[in-house]
Formats: structure tokens, sequence, C-alpha cells
């Protein structure tokens, strides 16, 4: 939000009368334009940015014929999913909020899988989200964030067991 004044007026401005007050999970709810900022801070840097899955049975790739072994490990790269050109109609490199409100709004279902898909997703993720909403609800409702500058903002990321900027810097300033 530090590189994206615009996207914070927006959120404000969703706010509306409920600048100072504690949201229900209603109130959070409803906030369409939040959710479509999550959405993409999910999308633009997925914390995981891979997920492991073991071959149970010995299988072939319809579409390039690869043989799988029972066993064998498949990597899937959550991060080149999210940057996948095939998959999202409004350049995947532009952090854009307003992309899951128009063209991308019914991207394929597995281009954004920050918390994974099928019967091994993440079963907590509604809390997680709700989390994030109600953090950035209460965020927004008392402070500014600006960018910190070019030189701790070079970009970049640190990969481990999570998706990490390699530079961040962000200026607060409390309203």
């Amino acid at each position: 939000m530090s590189k994206n004044p615009r996207v914070q007026a927006k959120i404000i401005t969703e706010l509306g009368d409920n600048k100072q007050q504690r949201l229900s999970i209603e109130q959070l709810e409803s906030l369409e334009y939040l959710n479509c900022v999550i959405q993409e801070v999910l999308r633009f840097a997925p914390p995981a940015y891979v997920t492991i899955r073991s071959v149970t049975i010995d299988d072939r790739l319809p579409a390039s014929g690869v043989q799988l072994r029972k066993g064998d490990e498949i990597w899937i790269n959550i991060f080149n999913l999210t940057r996948d050109k095939r998959y999202w109609k409004i350049d995947p490199d532009l952090f854009y909020p307003e992309r899951f409100q128009g063209e991308d709004k019914d991207h394929h279902p597995y281009a954004l899988i920050p918390f994974g898909s099928g019967h091994r997703q993440c079963i907590e993720q509604d809390l997680a989200r709700l989390e994030l909403k109600a953090i950035a609800v209460r965020l927004m409702q008392h402070v500014t964030f600006s960018d910190g500058g070019l030189e701790v903002n070079a970009g970049g990321f640190i990969s481990k067991t999570l998706l990490m900027p390699k530079n961040i810097g962000v200026t607060i300033t409390f309203d």
C-alpha cells in the first residue's frame, strides 16, 4: 500500500463513515474493494511461493506425455502461476486490485492458490482473510503509509520457506 496511495485512498473512501469505529464481521465482509486489495496482495506476493505434492499412482500427463511414477514429487510454483500472462488478461506484473472487479474477475481457478487448492487446501483460509481485512481496516483508520524511497525499496524477493520482500521501507504517518 505504501507504493500505491491511490489504493489507500479508495480503501478510505470505501470505509466512509466507519473511519473511527471497529467493524463487525458483516461490515468487513461488505468491503468489496478491500477484498480486491487482499486478493491482489496474495496474487502479487503470495506468502507461500511453492507447494509440493506426491504422486500416489503411476500416471502420464496428457498434454506432454511425461510419465509420472508413484512417489515422485511435483513442485507447483504458485508465484509463477500468479504472473503467467496466459491466465491474466490485465498485465500480471502490475499491482492492480481492480482486476478482481473487471476482466480478471473470472480468472482460471488455479491461477491464484495462495492457500493451496483441492482437499488439501488450508482449512483456515477464511479466518486468515478475515484477519487480514480486520488488520488492514484498523491500520487504514489510523495511519497513512508512504513509500520509504528507492534506496530501501529496491525490489526483489528472498525465497526461503516463505516468499519475503528483499528490501522494504515504509513511512508511517499517524493520522
